[in-house]
């Protein structure tokens, strides 16, 4: 799921930093070993253009991942996902506020690792594509389709859609990129950023009642179930 992705890993404990470096490589990315708060902010300040995505502990030598977090939110716009022993939900809370996109409890599976990892790098590479489409027009057309991002408004056949925020997500998704098919866990993990846990029906029934409202005005198809695969715009 990755060209290749690179992961700066910020651990002081060298036996977890090399374990979670030989996972990362056996999944196909590429790894950054930074063993402490202030080599891990050095990478960062010299090595941006590499860095796609940043597992950090939270006591770190040099500086702590408290102060280490806005740091690097400052100088990167890449996923943080934080791992650490501390299991308690203010801190948590805490931490996300301050930019983390993530945070694991210690000690954790590797499998879950890589899914939180897989999650944020998909959101990421959505967002890039989002910057990337907002930049060019602040409009996006679609057959009779219009989506405006900035005011939250769509129109089909001049007509107003009211959408739920979910719904104008998944539509604004499928409109910034016209050509690919989404599964249902690609889906769930980029709009609601969380691991996806094979509930079908959420998606299903967002995919339905945007099918409904459009229907209400044309008569063209918007979407396409692909069986087996996912959904994407009609051709």
């Amino acid at each position: 799921m990755n060209n290749k992705l690179n992961v700066l890993i910020i651990e002081d404990d060298v036996s977890i930093n090399d374990i979670e470096k030989r996972v990362l490589e056996k999944n196909g990315f590429g790894v950054i070993q930074a063993y402490s708060g202030s080599e891990g902010l050095l990478n960062c300040q010299s090595r941006k253009e590499e860095i796609d995505i940043i597992i950090m502990d939270l006591f770190l030598p040099g500086i702590d991942g408290y102060e280490l977090l806005p740091q690097i939110k400052d100088i990167l716009d890449v996923p943080v996902i934080v791992v650490s022993a501390i299991s308690d939900i203010v801190d948590k809370v805490k931490l996300l506020d301050a930019g983390a996109n993530d945070y694991i409890t210690k000690p954790f599976d590797n499998k879950e690792l890589l899914a939180r990892i897989g999650v944020q790098a998909r959101i990421s590479q959505v967002s890039k594509l989002d910057n990337k489409a907002e930049n060019m027009e602040n409009v996006l057309r679609y057959r009779d389709l219009e989506l405006f991002p900035e005011t939250f408004d769509v129109f089909v056949c001049g007509k107003e859609l009211i959408l739920t925020k979910y719904e104008f997500k998944i539509l604004e998704l499928f409109l910034k990129n016209q050509k690919r098919i989404f599964s249902k866990p690609d889906i769930y993990e980029i709009i609601w950023g969380e691991i996806y846990t094979g509930d079908d029906r959420t998606i299903s029934v967002h995919i339905s009642n945007i099918r409904k409202k459009i229907g209400e005005f044309s008569d063209e198809p918007y979407i396409d179930t692909i069986w087996g695969i996912g959904f994407r715009l009609s051709k």
